[in-house]
């Protein structure tokens, strides 16, 4: 199996409401093996998906096998001075509009089969910010890896949130 076959169908901050359901379903497919950690659970999650939907300029990606939902991408441009990266890096770039990607999230079923890079480059196609930034548990060194390999690289690492792993700070320069 691989990612050739996919349709990609891009959606913004008006879909949300009718993405969230799949959302939720596809993240619990993904995490179903933790929805015990409070962190992965649907309730936490669906409270990361009406936050991020809720900002100007989310996009969502979401790949499709013959209508099965394989996974999604999605993001929103972060504020000035709120970026991932601030703190992590000197000099600070010039150019510092920044698209954070919140979420590249695959099923199981699909993975390894380059899925989460078309999705992923799908939702920064024809982006105007100059950098991306994603965060990644850093008890994941093969998705890290993944990240590097299609340009990322670690600025640093945060916890964002009492009850968050670790996150590796990763960015990625568009232009």
């Amino acid at each position: 199996m691989t990612a050739d076959g996919l349709t990609l169908s891009s959606y913004t901050r008006e879909d949300a409401p009718r993405l969230r359901t799949l959302l939720l379903d596809v993240h619990d497919d993904c995490y179903a093996d933790q929805q015990h950690a409070p962190f992965h659970s649907r309730d936490r999650f669906a409270w990361f998906v009406d936050h991020w939907s809720s900002l100007q300029g989310w996009s969502c990606v979401v790949g499709y096998d013959d209508g099965e939902p394989v996974g999604f991408a999605y993001g929103a441009p972060l504020s000035a001075g709120r970026e991932w990266w601030r703190g992590h890096l000197a000099p600070e770039p010039e150019h510092s509009s920044t698209f954070g990607v919140s979420e590249v999230m695959v099923r199981p079923k699909w993975r390894k089969t380059g899925a989460s890079r078309r999705l992923h480059e799908a939702l920064l196609e024809g982006r105007k910010e100059h950098l991306a930034t994603l965060c990644v548990d850093r008890e994941h060194p093969k998705v890290q890896a993944l990240y590097e390999a299609w340009g990322y690289r670690k600025v640093g690492e945060d916890k964002p949130f009492d009850d968050s792993p670790v996150f590796a700070v990763m960015l990625l320069q568009q232009r």
